[in-house]
């Protein structure tokens, strides 16, 4: 689904990528809302109400995730369709960036490689655009900065999705009235078909985000790790086949760097797990291995 929303972003012309957000913003709150209903999931609100320090990440990761959707819509409205995808592709190389820089994660030698590589496709492509591809940029360091904010939020993804729409609702809505009082809300003006497919903004938003939050406690980390590549690709794919933009020399040349950087990583993350799994089992057949020969000895001193 994430990666077939290129698709769904054009319906809305002419609606402006700032009226489609504020939309976007409006009706996730309302979806998500009676999903918590239905689920009777409200528990959280008087902890989350009473924690200053967690209304300040709320704030923080509602203002990051509002920049990013607003450029992402922006972008494939605009024919950006490759370089939106970009920026998911280098996404897991500025998340590991910050785990260095901001948690003082140390990095094993891949995936040092690995975001070396990633910084030689951004100067590659910055070269070819003959400025720096800030899109991606921007898009892939608003999302690793997402990321770090729910890491420390701790907080489920629907409940987490209802806090940060919460607080995008108001100015939000306030823009929508604003627009409707300048007479240029597209909202009405389009017929009931294309206001239809503004409300559903809360649906294309709330839905794979469910799907998500449903298949992380389901899939295994490693899986559901390569899994999230599948949207980028399938985004780099409708630009160049269905949208038909340009990829020129130097832009391949930067793609290929960004997918050889995410091959290290993956290759790194499985080896890793795999280490991880025969050190794990190791370890419980030896304190089988111990409690059997305990066991042993007190029969045999029993005797």
């Amino acid at each position: 689904m994430w990666g077939l929303v290129p698709l769904f972003w054009p319906l809305l012309k002419p609606a402006g990528a700032v009226e489609i957000l504020a939309h976007r913003m409006v009706w996730s709150l309302v979806f998500v809302g009676i999903a918590l209903l239905a689920l009777r999931r409200w528990g959280w609100i008087p902890e989350l109400v009473r924690s200053p320090r967690k209304l300040a990440l709320i704030t923080v990761a509602a203002a990051v995730i509002s920049v990013n959707w607003g450029l992402y819509i922006w972008s494939v409205n605009t024919g950006r369709v490759v370089e939106a995808s970009l920026g998911y592709f280098i996404n897991p190389l500025v998340t590991i960036a910050l785990g260095v820089l901001v948690l003082k994660e140390r990095l094993r030698p891949v995936q040092w490689a690995a975001v070396g590589v990633g910084f030689a496709a951004v100067l590659v492509l910055a070269i070819g655009y003959g400025q720096p591809p800030w899109i991606s940029l921007t898009l892939a360091s608003s999302f690793a900065v997402y990321g770090l904010v729910k890491k420390k939020l701790n907080l489920g993804g629907l409940e987490s999705l209802a806090a940060e729409t919460a607080v995008q609702f108001l100015p939000a809505l306030g823009y929508l009235v604003w627009l409707g009082t300048q007479g240029t809300l597209a909202f009405g003006s389009e017929g009931a078909g294309h206001a239809a497919l503004l409300v559903s903004t809360g649906i294309v938003t709330a839905v794979p985000l469910v799907c998500f939050g449903a298949a992380a406690i389901r899939v295994p980390l490693s899986t559901l790790g390569l899994l999230q590549y599948l949207a980028p690709t399938f985004q780099f794919l409708l630009g160049v086949l269905y949208f038909h933009e340009a990829m020129p020399p130097e832009r391949w040349a930067g793609f290929s760097l960004v997918w050889l950087a995410l091959t290290l990583l993956t290759w790194d993350a499985l080896r890793t797990a795999r280490r991880s799994r025969a050190a794990m089992a190791a370890a419980a057949a030896e304190a089988v291995a111990s409690v059997e020969a305990a066991s042993a000895g007190k029969v045999h001193q029993g005797r």
